[in-house]
């Protein structure tokens, strides 16, 4: 099979290519150039195609470098700045997944011929008792990325490999260290790639200043009204922020409960006061089929938070025991047992 591999740089897509080799396959490596600018770290940096390119000749494969940085910039930067306008805490990684490893990527891969492409993700693609191919978590479930492949169908699980998903994090570094892998060391990617890192003097405040109008806001008690004080940029501010608040420190500790970007309000309460019932979804997404009204799942909203049993209502889930609310613009990915069936937005 002929199989082009996603390496962004780091250790798990390295050892994805070079199992795939060592299975006989015909690989060829491509990273993707995203982003440009003066953020140009994480998983897409200039240092980052280097490493890609420097494991693609030890493994003996062509590599490439596909620029896909005005698609990036207009699904990817362009809506994170406007969520984050409204007042919503968007996640980059998994519109980027959406838009460019899974779309624009596997697009430019079936137009060269490609039979697959593969990622170092740590989620699984198998075939249920009914032959239907689904997504499911990873092995090593301190590592599972399964929410963060939830927007996927089943017709583009039919064209993408994971070689890794049945593997241990201890294990890939090992095989990597065996290989003679230059990134088997490597740390893993926690920045937003077109964010630079606060360790530079600059971070997500400066991103967003430069692009949009941060307006300060009040920080007002829910229960009686008192106001705390005032926060520089409310577009910065997400439901369940406890750190970088002003509120009255002779109080117990306060907790983000609403961020109202119009009216310049940020609401605070206890931490009980963060508990709801249901999650409401929007620009819902199902791997194969929408599952009925009523249907008994799992639901998470985010990579390593627990999965909590819900039903689904016409709005989005019912949750069986009270979770703390989750910032509207996340994803909540929907499991039926460790089978991604879907994921929605929360609104």
């Amino acid at each position: 099979m002929k199989v082009l591999v996603a390496m962004s740089g780091g250790v798990d897509s390295s050892v994805a290519a070079a199992l795939l080799v060592e299975q006989g396959h015909e690989v060829v490596g491509a990273t993707m150039k995203l982003w440009g600018g003066e953020g140009d770290s994480g998983c897409c940096s200039v240092a980052d195609v280097t490493d890609a390119r420097r494991v693609a000749d030890h493994l003996g494969i062509d590599h490439h470098v596909f620029n896909f940085t005005e698609t990036f910039d207009e699904k990817v930067v362009g809506p994170y700045i406007e969520a984050h306008r409204r007042g919503e805490t968007p996640n980059p990684c998994i519109e980027c997944n959406r838009h460019l490893k899974f779309d624009a990527f596997l697009d430019r891969a079936k137009r060269l011929g490609f039979d697959f492409v593969a990622t170092g993700h740590y989620a699984q693609i198998v075939r249920d008792d009914a032959g239907v191919l689904q997504l499911a978590r990873g092995l090593d479930h301190r590592k599972d990325q399964s929410y963060v492949l939830s927007m996927l169908t089943g017709e583009q699980l039919a064209n993408i490999l994971l070689p890794i998903g049945m593997m241990e994090k201890s294990e890939t570094r090992a095989m990597a260290r065996e290989r003679g892998l230059l990134t088997a060391e490597k740390p893993d990617s926690q920045d937003v790639c077109f964010i630079a890192s606060r360790t530079q003097g600059k971070g997500r405040a400066q991103f967003l200043g430069e692009r949009i109008e941060l307006h300060s806001a009040q920080v007002v008690e829910r229960k009686s009204g008192f106001r705390h004080g005032e926060v520089p940029a409310v577009e910065l501010i997400t439901i369940g922020q406890r750190r970088g608040i002003s509120t009255n420190s002779s109080v117990r500790p306060r907790y983000v409960l609403d961020v109202d970007v119009p009216r310049r309000v940020v609401t605070v309460g206890d931490k009980e006061d963060l508990l709801v019932s249901e999650h409401r979804l929007t620009q819902r997404t199902w791997v194969h089929h929408e599952l009925p009204l009523g249907s008994v799942v799992s639901v998470q909203a985010s990579a390593h938070s627990p999965a909590r049993q819900a039903t689904l209502t016409a709005d989005g889930v019912e949750l069986t025991s009270p979770s703390r609310k989750i910032a509207p613009g996340q994803i909540m990915t929907i499991y039926v047992n460790d089978f991604v069936v879907g994921s929605g937005v929360i609104c």
